[in-house]
């Protein structure tokens, strides 16, 4: 196809054998045509099988279609551009539907907010909606590791599109290598050598949220579709399908369904770093998005909108919940420690509140209570054989062996990991609750808050939730980051929701540390920004954590429970 402004645009289309007029299933991405995604999706002419014409397309500048690549700036008139003329191909009933993930769910995004006419629905899986804090920033720190390894893919393509063997040589070298340790290690010299369009480079020095952000990312005010959004809970961009999931239902009168899996960014399987979940948790989303299309696109009543909207995997019991809206109730579990947090495992105690009446809601679930304490007075402070006045723990973040990252949603290999050994260390704080008594299931949003302080002007702090097993083991599933330039306490630090049960007699565990490398920089402590922190700037920092008395510094959890038969 030809763009508004002349370019030519290529594209693989895949057809029914049978003769008719079929709908148009629209993917518009950069890695090119032929993959098609098929790293998570199966092959479009499975679903040109199901009686739908497949349309996979290069984007503009990217595999054989001619034009300059620039990270989505052209996104929103090329996909309308796309859109229409895929209504109207040899064949087409003159209804088109988009799907894919990442770059190719924001594609849809891009150009639904144009509001074709002949788009009807879209499936957008895996994306970040706001660009700045959904995809290149996570509580105000830079994604270093994926923005980088990203950022060095598509600068290794550009190599090969322009014939530059050297270049692609080198910067290939370098993705299987990531270079972290440059004189500024957030601005590697390979990027600024051969790649200085890249959009790295831009993403790295706004590194607040500006005009720039909110120039390049998606609007869809008086947009109204219907949609289904897909998610991992070990996807970096997780926080983006839920933040353009919640704004669209909060604005649209279509349906909105939600399907989270157990799932990291790619692939979408059963096992996920060390855990197998299950047959439960092999891929359904191609049978799915079927059923979506079937309704939206021919009309046939797929009995799909009869179903709940939120469909979540919970893991531990490796199975799915279904849900009519998002969980949103919680309970807080006080930390409490002897100052030893980092140096004993007894020592830091994450201690569950007391005992409330559950609330029915939802199908087969009830969410506790929100519970509000003025003070933790309440507690059984005798077992648990401490005292209820104030107490601090202190860490010493090292720049020269920073803690570094292991598994969760923000590196690779994504998922859950043992990491007891790692908790072990002595600038890892970890604060770990009592065996439960009975079997604890969570699901929806959670968020850490602390009172702390520290001697430099700026600190990060990275917050990991893990499952404690009876046999010693600790694996993570839920964790969150966030650079601390100006202390305002307590510090809020908000974790990748989740789904999951944890088992009676397994404990829950909290590990807080100053460092998450190499997933995010390391906080030199000086307040610069990363694209002007040198190597050596890196000072070490000493960080102080106070709970109890007036410093009630908690976990809250998205509490909900089985009801009793």
């Amino acid at each position: 196809m030809t763009t508004r402004d002349g370019v030519r645009l290529d594209a693989d289309i895949y057809r029914p054998e049978q003769p008719g007029e079929f709908p148009v299933l629209l993917m518009r991405q950069p890695y090119g045509k032929t993959i098609a995604s098929t790293v998570v999706y199966a092959h479009p002419t499975w679903y040109a099988q199901q009686g739908y014409i497949v349309v996979i397309q290069d984007v503009r500048g990217r595999g054989t279609s001619q034009g300059e690549f620039n990270l989505f700036s052209a996104e929103i008139a090329d996909g309308e551009d796309s859109v229409n003329w895929a209504a109207n191909l040899p064949g087409s009933s003159g209804n088109v539907g988009m799907y894919g993930f990442s770059y190719q769910g924001m594609t849809q995004i891009y150009a639904a907010s144009t509001r074709p006419t002949a788009l009807k629905t879209i499936c957008p899986a895996m994306i970040g909606y706001d660009l700045y804090a959904d995809w290149a920033y996570e509580g105000g720190a830079f994604c270093l590791q994926a923005n980088l390894g990203w950022a060095i893919q598509l600068a290794t393509e550009t190599a090969r599109i322009k014939g530059d063997e050297t270049a692609y040589q080198r910067l290939f070298k370098a993705s299987r290598n990531l270079p972290l340790f440059d004189q500024v290690p957030a601005s590697p010299e390979i990027l600024k050598q051969l790649a200085p369009d890249s959009f790295y480079h831009d993403w790295i020095e706004h590194n607040q949220a500006d005009y720039f952000w909110k120039n390049l990312s998606p609007n869809l005010d008086n947009v109204d579709l219907p949609m289904l959004h897909i998610g991992g809970w070990f996807d970096t961009y997780l926080r983006g399908t839920l933040n353009f999931y919640q704004e669209r239902v909060n604005q649209s009168q279509h349906p909105q369904h939600l399907i989270i899996g157990p799932w990291a960014h790619l692939p979408w399987g059963r096992k996920v770093g060390e855990i197998d979940y299950g047959i439960e948790a092999n891929n359904p989303i191609d049978e799915l998005q079927i059923r979506w299309f079937d309704y939206f696109l021919k009309g046939i009543d797929t009995e799909i909108l009869e179903e709940s909207p939120i469909a979540l995997f919970e893991m531990g019991s490796n199975q799915w919940r279904e849900f009519y809206s998002w969980p949103n109730q919680n309970q807080s579990y006080f930390l409490m420690s002897t100052g030893l947090a980092s140096i004993r495992e007894d020592a830091g105690i994450l201690m569950e509140p007391v005992e409330e009446d559950s609330t029915p809601i939802y199908d087969n679930l009830s969410v506790s209570n929100s519970l509000e304490l003025e003070d933790i007075s309440e507690f059984d402070l005798e077992e648990q054989d401490i005292t209820q006045s104030e107490a601090f723990d202190i860490i010493i973040h090292d720049p020269w062996r920073p803690v570094p990252t292991l598994g969760g949603h923000a590196t690779f290999p994504p998922g859950a990991f043992e990491r007891s050994a790692l908790d072990c260390r002595s600038d890892i704080l970890t604060y770990t609750s009592a065996p439960l008594e009975t079997d604890l299931h969570l699901a929806g949003d959670i968020f850490v808050e602390v009172y702390c302080e520290a001697d430099t002007p700026s600190f990060d702090l990275c917050a990991v939730l893990s499952e404690v097993r009876t046999d010693g083991c600790v694996y993570n599933f839920s964790q969150g980051y966030i650079r601390v330039e100006a202390l305002e306490n307590p510090v809020r630090i908000k974790l990748q929701a989740t789904c999951i049960k944890i088992s009676q007699f397994n404990s829950i565990r909290l590990s807080l540390s100053g460092a998450c490398f190499p997933a995010y920089p390391v906080n030199p402590g000086t307040g610069q920004p990363p694209s002007q922190t040198r190597l050596m700037d890196a000072q070490i920092i000493t960080l102080t954590l106070r709970c109890g008395g007036n410093f009630p510094s908690k976990v809250v959890l998205p509490v909900v429970s089985l009801p009793m038969k």
